[in-house]
């Protein structure tokens, strides 16, 4: 999640008499806002936006010390009714979770292709407003700290080094390729050299310093990846996995609750066989006498079923949510309040993870919701698997969700509105996914197919997620090398068939699940609790069971552990 300029609304603005729970979780906002300047322009919170996170030991170190004062003061705290008792009840798991890793050494490896520290650093710039000359400034005051906060990571890497705490030597090594990216050459200019030449159309923005700054920073980027090559590799962790140990406690982080590794990897591999019948079964519809890899390249490349341009793209994408929300208002299946009623479809800078993503509103709802699309170089762009992963990062998925909690002020306390936890909001936009398919909104086919894929990917998702880092072995009753032990050649390979993506991003895929252990299982297994709960209430209620009650009444809890979900959706 992430920002952009404006005074931020805070509860305090909305119920003047804060209890204690709610007012501590305000303060803890304001602290790690005050020390993450990151996080604070990512939820619109004003005043750090020229600053950048310290990713060095101490920084690190300060957001401890304020999490352990945080969660000692809860400890005092009684709750005298629901929303204090729930409020608590989040901020608790997330201030105990955020111990448990700090103790664990996470903070000193966070070197991972997609939401570790360099990601964060740079990404961060993609949210703040260039609309203004004084925008411009301070984006030239954040640029010029930049190789500062890369100083800081190669010292918390390099204490994790002295510890025995480190990342896996792939990750090192896909960071490395990732900076290089960003920094840039003569022939190919970086994304802060870019990014400082796109003032030029704002008059009196600061060209001059912009352009110094963007030089600093990509030689910092560039020295970062000399770094991860030339001296953190050889001290890296060589496997591709992180082991039980370090899953266990990254499967606690993703689910908020306990998740057995083998049940869940059984389950997982019983899902994509399910799926692959169905994948068969529904290609046969779009070409009766093709095999199911024949109907996906015929997707792929016929022009009828493609669009020319990112800004084509992006204009398609956003039609499409446009129309989604139109429908979801306008047939009452949800209350959507008008403050969130447009998510932005934009298209995300080179370099990055090849995944689509969200990021959420501000706080004071300044920046909107915004998906992002990464072309990847690509000037042609597939459609038929599109529909179904707009849903899931925009309406009815991640947009519904986040926006909802963003602007419920009344009900929820300013860190429910901002927290996030995998299994629930990926759990969430899956089952979003599957909601629009329901609504006839997949009735097509190709769109259809696009569907079970995304589907058969996220159960795949599981297996050589668990089986990769728990070292699990192929079932031996598989008809595909059974018996043998992951590698990352065999998790290309059995996620490939499964996915609707080509290989560039398939191996960028396998990068993020080895370097954000049990990430990547909180989609497919969030999904699962969902729609056993919603199962739960239906039987619970019979022929009264109200869906769109449902919906809501799980939506105005916020974003919480899987196991608090249980438990709240209970009183429904």
């Amino acid at each position: 999640m992430k920002t952009a300029y404006g005074k931020a609304m805070t509860n305090s603005q909305n119920d003047k008499q804060l209890s204690p729970v709610y007012q501590l979780s305000d303060d803890y906002i304001e602290q790690l806002a005050a020390s993450d300047p990151g996080l604070a322009t990512a939820l619109g919170i004003a005043g750090h936006d020229h600053e950048m996170t310290d990713f060095s030991p101490k920084g690190h170190a300060d957001r401890d010390s304020i999490t352990r004062a945080t969660l000692k003061t809860l400890d005092t705290l009684e709750t005298t009714n629901d929303k204090d008792r729930l409020a608590a009840g989040v901020l608790r798991s997330s201030l105990e979770m955020s111990c448990l890793e700090y103790d664990a050494g996470e903070h000193l490896r966070s070197i991972r292709v997609i939401a570790g520290d360099v990601d964060s650093a740079r990404s961060i710039f993609d949210l703040m407003p260039t609309a203004t000359a004084e925008n411009w400034r301070t984006i030239a005051e954040r640029m010029q700290a930049v190789p500062t906060a890369f100083a800081g990571m190669r010292e918390s890497w390099s204490l994790g080094v002295k510890r025995g705490v480190v990342a896996p030597r792939r990750q090192a090594l896909a960071v490395a390729e990732q900076l290089e990216a960003w920094a840039g050459k003569p022939s190919a200019p970086g994304f802060f050299t870019r990014f400082a030449e796109s003032a030029k159309s704002v008059d009196g923005a600061p060209l001059e310093k912009l352009r110094q700054a963007a030089v600093d920073a990509s030689q910092s980027m560039a020295e970062t990846a000399r770094y991860l090559r030339q001296q953190y590799a050889n001290s890296a962790d060589p496997r591709n996995g992180v082991g039980e140990e370090r899953h266990a406690l990254a499967r606690r982080r993703f689910m908020g609750m306990n998740i057995d590794a083998r049940e869940a990897y059984e389950w997982g591999f019983a899902e994509v066989m399910r799926l692959d019948a169905e994948l068969a079964k529904t290609a046969k519809e779009i070409r009766p006498n093709a095999r199911l890899d024949e109907v996906r390249h015929f997707l792929d490349t016929d022009p009828q079923h493609s669009i020319e341009g990112e800004e084509n793209l992006r204009d398609w994408l956003q039609g499409l949510m446009d129309d989604a929300m139109a429908f979801l208002i306008s047939e009452k299946h949800f209350d959507i309040p008008k403050e969130i009623h447009r998510v932005e479809a934009m298209i995300s800078p080179p370099g990055g993870a090849a995944a689509m993503y969200y990021t959420s509103p501000s706080e004071d709802l300044s920046r909107p919701g915004r998906t992002w699309y990464p072309a990847n170089g690509r000037t042609k762009f597939p459609l038929w698997s599109e529909p179904t992963t707009a849903y899931h990062e925009g309406v009815p998925g991640h947009h519904l969700q986040i926006g909802m909690a963003t602007v419920n002020s009344k009900r929820l306390s300013r860190f429910q509105r901002n927290e996030f936890v995998s299994g629930h909001g990926e759990g969430w936009a899956l089952y979003a996914e599957r909601l629009m398919d329901e609504l006839g909104f997949l009735g097509k086919p190709e769109y259809r197919l696009g569907y079970l894929y995304a589907q058969a990917f996220r159960a795949a998702r599981i297996v050589v997620d668990i089986g990769m880092h728990c070292e699990l072995a192929i079932p031996k009753d598989s008809k595909w090398h059974a018996g043998e032990s992951w590698t990352p050649e065999l998790a290309l390979e059995f996620l490939s068939a499964r996915s609707s993506s080509d290989d560039e991003f398939n191996r960028s895929e396998i990068n993020r699940y080895l370097g954000w252990p049990a990430q990547a299982i909180s989609y497919k297994l969030g999904e699962r609790v969902w729609l056993s709960l919603r199962d739960d209430a239906k039987r619970k209620h019979g022929a009264s069971f109200d869906l769109r009650a449902w919906h809501a009444y799980a939506l105005d809890l916020g974003n919480l552990g899987l196991d608090l979900l249980k438990t709240e959706l209970a009183r429904f």
